[in-house]
């Protein structure tokens, strides 16, 4: 099981959003974003940041540090170990099935993720046996778009894309290109670029916040 920081934002949270850091980062990398957001005084919101275990990583030179997977090339096509990030996955629906258990509504739970997290809650999200909430994909790929066992609780799940136009590490045509695919299975994706590189701002960051209320019906 993975370990978590979890932060909520009133007491008896009847909302989750677990939120995955991308490669080389930790859990605590996007907590401080959680009052940033600005949700409603009354939303009580349970935010989940997981830890990715340190494993060795090929375009670092074997280094170990946090993924959620190898990344074996870093060319457009992103060639990624499918078996890792797909074992990822399985951990974040653990942590989605622990919600649950504890009494929160599935469609009141949202995965989201930067780079490398993205592209496990896009398989985890869409390949989920109980309807969610939504999905936030933040400058990242759909690396199983050709492989994802897409579950039929989820097909009118609302998708939010958001990546910077000067993206250097990962390209703004991996999050159009995941866009169109989206959009081939039957997905209706809303699309977000900002004037930025491979990070986030405080526009995206409203946008977010205007998404989960509107997911999560949060008033």
């Amino acid at each position: 099981m993975l370990t978590c920081l979890q932060t909520e934002t009133a007491e008896n949270p009847d909302a989750c959003v677990i939120w995955l850091h991308g490669l080389g980062a930790d859990g605590h990398d996007f907590a401080p974003i959680v009052p940033e957001l600005k949700l409603p005084p009354g939303a009580a919101v349970r935010f989940v940041f997981p830890h990715a275990p340190a494993i060795p990583v090929t375009i670092n030179g074997g280094m170990a540090m946090p993924a959620w997977y190898d990344i074996l090339a870093m060319d457009i096509d992103r060639k990624v170990d499918e078996s890792q990030l797909r074992h990822s996955a399985a951990a974040v629906a653990g942590l989605v099935e622990q919600q649950i258990a504890a009494g929160i509504d599935s469609r009141r739970i949202v995965l989201a993720g930067f780079s490398q997290g993205g592209a496990v809650a896009y398989e985890a999200a869409l390949s989920f046996d109980k309807p969610l909430g939504g999905l936030i994909a933040m400058s990242t790929y759909f690396a199983t778009a050709d492989s994802i066992r897409f579950s039929e609780a989820n097909r009118e799940l609302p998708v939010q894309v958001l990546h910077g136009m000067q993206d250097a590490v990962v390209s703004e045509q991996l999050g159009l290109r995941a866009c169109r695919q989206l959009e081939q299975s039957g997905y209706l994706p809303e699309y977000h670029r900002y004037p930025m590189a491979h990070a986030v701002c405080a526009e995206e960051i409203a946008d977010i916040s205007r998404f989960l209320c509107r997911c999560l019906a949060l008033k």
